[in-house]
């Protein structure tokens, strides 16, 4: 007769990082929440300009529960930068996964300049502002920690723009066009309204029609 086993079986550990708690979800919501409101107020005041109690009263909260948070203002400007940067980087990598393996090099350039031109004007933009105008504020080692993330985001383009070059359908040195495709693009946060009669899908086809004399 076999003997009855009474030891219970080891439940299965499932994989990844185990759930957020509560707590650790909203401490996540308010984190993003303060860094939301800390680009908006130094987008209109500029960082100088804003004090910590214009932060936390755009964010809902005590001046003293920001530094639960952020050490310092400068702490909250280097991370509205690095967040931006990183939500922009994942903006345009699942714009370029969208396109499939298939798509040729000029779609996805279009991709490209459509998703930074989102970047620069979306909802979430106030980090391109800030990083434009008070990048000085920044120690040195937060400007290289922006810089790496900056030149990932940009990295992404040079296969396009050189499979164009090899193929002669772009005339300028592929690095020297990412700098001038990039400086101009930048600029239409400054002068670009989305309630205007030029939608974004629009102004990527008059961008293609610059730098490519292509539409």
């Amino acid at each position: 007769m076999q003997e009855s086993k009474d030891i219970a079986t080891p439940q299965r550990r499932g994989r990844g990082r185990p759930p957020k708690s509560a707590q650790q979800r909203n401490e996540g919501n308010r984190r993003n929440e303060l860094i939301l409101a800390a680009g908006r107020q130094f987008r209109l005041k500029g960082f100088h300009g804003t004090s910590t109690r214009d932060i936390a009263a755009a964010a809902g909260m005590q001046s003293s529960a920001m530094f639960y948070f952020f050490e310092s203002k400068e702490a909250m400007l280097h991370e509205v930068m690095r967040s931006g940067m990183d939500q922009a980087m994942q903006s345009q990598s699942a714009a370029l996964a969208a396109l499939g393996s298939r798509a040729n090099a000029l779609g996805r350039l279009r991709a490209l300049v459509r998703n930074h031109l989102q970047v620069l004007v979306g909802p979430d933009s106030d980090f391109i502002p800030v990083m434009l105008y008070e990048w000085r504020v920044l120690t040195v080692a937060q400007r290289l920690d922006v810089s790496a993330q900056k030149d990932l985001y940009e990295g992404q383009w040079m296969p396009a723009l050189n499979a164009l070059h090899r193929t002669g359908r772009l005339k300028a040195q592929p690095e020297i066009a990412r700098l001038l495709i990039f400086g101009a693009l930048n600029w239409t946060a400054q002068w670009y309204s989305p309630q205007g009669s030029l939608s974004l899908d629009a102004l990527t086809t008059e961008a293609l029609a610059l730098f490519m004399g292509e539409r």
